[in-house]
């Protein structure tokens, strides 16, 4: 059979409708697959008195991805065509890959030593119209604005007016003073996280709400749940001698004056990771030069928040409360982070179960004044005495902290989250 003509080929199947192994392993669109003629072959095989044989029917081959399977990288822009269409660098290719799933060992078997490789050549060969600059900049590093600036600024000063008037009203005056303040304070911190590095992009699970809750127990809570506790078992808590709850204004100060670090922290991740990114010619090499440099960025808000924390602590003459407020500090800045770079779901479901936690533990307390019911504060009555009030928070948002700071070592490494975009900031 070895006279069949174009069937005898170098590489070619040895049984009719087979592949080669390289076609295989590489599935392409049928637009790249070409149906193969069929002809009768001119050199049918003789016979011994020199006379031919009827022709044999052509056997009815299988579509040959010849170009195809030779070219296993047009075979994957294929599958990726919109992310190459609407890509302006290699990068952005490289980041919606590993998006994909695409690792630099599955980059090998596309006869390239990385994905970043892999990445340039998908850029280069992606069609593009004729106003599109050939060569566009590698990387587009974000720029701090006058307009972000300002408003994580604002939610500080605020507070500090706001903490000012209370010290300086009484009565129905400093409620009034209060309740202002604490609205106004509200909607600067919005107005700060819609802007900047610390906007999230992704707003299918908003965290505003947790996120003024632990702030409102914060100022509220460690000393609701100390006169709680002390008031025993069958009277309720009465406050303070003028009536009203003991505050926490210092940890409050600290933390609405930290936003601003906090999001000069992001900026600084946002920009030394994406000039990692260019270099790096590996995932792993990526992920290894950004992980010192997340764990860099969150020691330097933490050492931030301290300060303030040790500056508002002595000028209020108030106790600074460093566990429950740092750990708070980290919660809210890693939750930020995940948010700002698309990884919304973990912060949300973090935040909730840490604002649950806090108030489980208020909502217990008053709960065993009920008639046999007692028993319900035990656990965190027993915590109180043994640790503090500050024990519930420090021990809610230490965990959540925890949970965000593991998860986001594995998800802010990546590629795909510094992937270039244009940025409203």
């Amino acid at each position: 059979m070895s006279g069949l003509g174009g069937l005898d080929r170098p590489g070619a199947p040895t049984t009719p409708g087979a592949r080669d192994e390289r076609s295989q392993e590489w599935p392409v669109a049928e637009t790249d697959v070409q149906d193969a003629p069929e002809e009768e072959s001119a050199d049918a095989p003789a016979t011994g008195s020199g006379e031919r044989t009827a022709p044999r029917a052509p056997a009815r081959r299988q579509p040959s991805p010849r170009r195809a399977g030779g070219d296993p990288v047009k075979a994957l822009m294929h599958r990726h065509r919109d992310l190459c269409a609407r890509a302006v660098d290699p990068l952005e290719i490289a980041a919606g890959l590993e998006a994909h799933g695409v690792t630099d060992r599955t980059a090998a078997r596309f006869l390239h030593r990385d994905v970043f490789s892999l990445a340039e050549e998908m850029y280069a060969r992606a069609p593009r119209d004729e106003d599109t600059p050939p060569n566009s900049p590698a990387v587009t590093t974000p720029r701090a604005r006058a307009d972000w600036l300002v408003l994580t600024l604002l939610p500080g000063a605020l507070c500090a007016a706001t903490v000012t008037g209370l010290h300086l009203t009484h009565g129905q005056s400093r409620l009034i003073t209060a309740t202002a303040g604490a609205l106004a304070v509200a909607l600067a911190l919005r107005a700060a996280v819609a802007r900047g590095p610390l906007a999230a992009k992704d707003r299918r699970h908003p965290t505003a709400t947790r996120m003024c809750w632990l702030i409102a127990y914060a100022l509220l809570g460690d000393g609701l749940l100390r006169e709680a506790v002390a008031a025993g078992p069958d009277a309720l808590p009465t406050g303070t001698a003028d009536g009203s709850w003991p505050l926490a204004a210092a940890p409050v100060l600290a933390l609405t004056l930290s936003v601003a670090p906090a999001a000069w922290c992001a900026h600084l991740l946002a920009a030394r990771a994406r000039r990692k990114l260019s270099a790096s010619r590996a995932l792993e090499e990526f992920a290894a030069a950004v992980k010192p440099l997340l764990l860099g960025i969150f020691a330097l808000h933490l050492g931030a928040l301290t300060a303030l924390l040790l500056l508002t602590a002595t000028v209020l003459e108030e106790p600074a409360a460093y566990p429950q407020t740092l750990t708070l500090g980290a919660l809210l800045l890693l939750s930020r982070l995940l948010t700002t770079h698309g990884f919304t779901h973990a912060p949300a479901l973090v935040l909730t179960a840490t604002a649950t936690a806090e108030a489980t533990a208020l909502a217990t307390v008053f709960a065993s004044r009920l008639p046999g019911c007692g028993w319900l504060a035990t656990p965190f009555q027993t915590l109180v005495d043994t640790w503090g009030p500050g024990a519930v928070p420090t021990a809610a948002c230490g965990a959540g902290a925890l949970t965000l700071l593991l998860h986001a070592m594995r998800t802010l490494t990546r590629a795909s989250a510094h992937a270039p975009r244009d940025q409203p900031w």
